[in-house]
């Protein structure tokens, strides 16, 4: 793929949600390599900010970037316009510390690129490519990044009371960022606005700017945009936050409850990989060892289990697989302990599981029945979607969790899709219904 930049410049105002301050961007063509670069055009010199993970200075509420005492706050969602639509080259010029929140998506930021004309460069796109899989953790929030051949995002979002869970997974082209996700709007919760406020935040936010979630309601100046507007938003920002490493990302990232500041820790951790990486004599992708299975097995050690799935801590929800009661069925456990990473903020004084890791567990005990059931080395179950979600049991420390997954259909070995059930004490827990979409395994990982 050929490096991008715009045609002509293209000039945009707004007001920014923090500050408050009105804001005046100017977007304009740059040459092969320069990358993305800001320019602060009310301060003598024009000194210029690069939008780099080294540079992170804040992320509360948004992701701030900072060089030379010189900051831009607010950057998420230009950024993810920008790399959403794979632009390599460009030069922001903007008259104040904060990027404008316009409608609180990414909307406007890629009609305007759009309108400026994308158009390739002679040089070629230099590609961070993902060698093995990388997470972090905090709390109850997970990031998991997995070798991938494109840019795909499962991620499901969640309040700490649970009442806005939502799940989706997507293979990010420009096509896709265009109509899937730069449309979402950004959101906060109604109880947070007035601590923020106190904090100096939120000055110039308002309900054309932000969606309010006010208990099992949202707020909004007009209608939601997609049913799922909230995890779609996170994925933006997401895309925006990976963008401080400096070039388009080939991995697949699995995000249970993302923010600013745990994107930054897994952006930072990639990048340590990749300068790892690069000092290694022998470069060759990630390989699991040792054989995945064989269809006789009735059941799976946590060996076996690793050689199968990509997973691993704090994201791998599969201590063993007991039995696979038939062709179709198998029943796993995960031993809940109180060391959990997650546990730390779920919840301080009284430790619960969060609901969206039962989930990913029953994800994960159908992904295996996917692959066996497949019969093939080089294949892939990823998880796609959920529905029919129910958590009806709290689970903490010292339970063990069985789990239970079945196929239902398998549509020519390319999607499928199965039932999950999460029990405690023979007692049902939580149950979803879950689809896949199997794919090859590049063979060269």
């Amino acid at each position: 793929m050929k490096q991008r930049t715009i045609r002509r410049e293209t000039f945009f105002q707004g007001r920014g949600a923090h500050t408050g301050v009105d804001v005046d961007v100017c977007l304009k063509p740059a040459p092969v390599d320069t990358g993305i670069v800001f320019r602060r055009t009310d301060i003598p010199g024009h000194p210029e900010i690069h939008p780099q993970i080294k540079n992170v200075g804040e992320y509360l509420r948004c992701t701030t970037i900072l060089e030379n005492d010189v900051k831009i706050c607010t950057t998420e969602h230009l950024l993810a316009a920008i790399v959403g639509l794979c632009i390599s080259n460009l030069w922001i010029e903007i008259s104040a510390g904060e990027v404008p929140i316009l409608d609180g998506s990414s909307k406007l930021f890629a009609q305007a690129l759009l309108e400026s004309e994308i158009i390739e460069q002679e040089a070629e796109v230099d590609y961070f490519s993902l060698t093995s899989p990388v997470s972090v953790t905090s709390g109850s929030r997970s990031l998991i990044a997995l070798p991938y051949d494109g840019f795909k995002i499962t991620c499901t979002s969640s309040d700490d009371r649970q009442f806005h869970t939502q799940h989706l997974s997507l293979d990010i082209t420009p096509e896709v960022f265009i109509s899937e996700l730069a449309p979402a709007r950004t959101f906060v919760f109604f109880e947070d606005i007035r601590p923020l406020m106190k904090l100096g935040l939120l000055q110039g936010g308002s309900l054309e700017s932000a969606l309010v979630i006010k208990g099992n309601n949202i707020l909004a100046s007009e209608p939601l945009r997609f049913a799922d507007e909230l995890v779609r938003h996170k994925m933006l920002d997401l895309v925006g936050d990976l963008s401080l490493l400096g070039k388009l990302l080939r991995a697949h990232i699995i995000a249970v409850r993302p923010g600013h500041a745990i994107n930054a820790q897994l952006t930072k951790k990639l990048k340590e990989h990749f300068c790892e990486v690069a000092s290694r004599p022998d470069k060759s992708l990630y390989k699991p060892s040792g054989p995945l299975f064989t269809s006789t097995e009735t059941s799976m050690d946590i060996q076996k289990i690793l050689n199968l799935l990509p997973h691993r801590y704090p994201f791998l929800m599969i201590d063993r697989v007991i039995e696979f009661q038939d062709q179709h069925t198998l029943r796993a456990i995960k031993n809940v302990s109180i060391n959990e990473p997650y546990f730390q903020g779920h919840f301080p004084g009284r430790a619960v599981m969060p609901g969206v890791l039962q989930i990913e567990a029953m994800a994960q005990a159908a992904g295996i029945l996917m692959i066996k059931e497949a019969h093939c080395k080089n294949k892939s179950a990823y998880f796609m979607s959920c529905d029919k979600v129910k958590f009806r049991r709290a689970v903490a420390p010292g339970d063990q969790l069985e789990i239970y997954a079945r196929i239902l259909k398998n549509r020519g070995g390319k999607i499928g899709v199965a039932e999950g059930q999460c029990k405690v004490n023979g007692k049902v827990v939580s149950s979803a219904e879950l689809m896949f979409s199997i794919v090859e395994t590049n063979s060269s990982h």
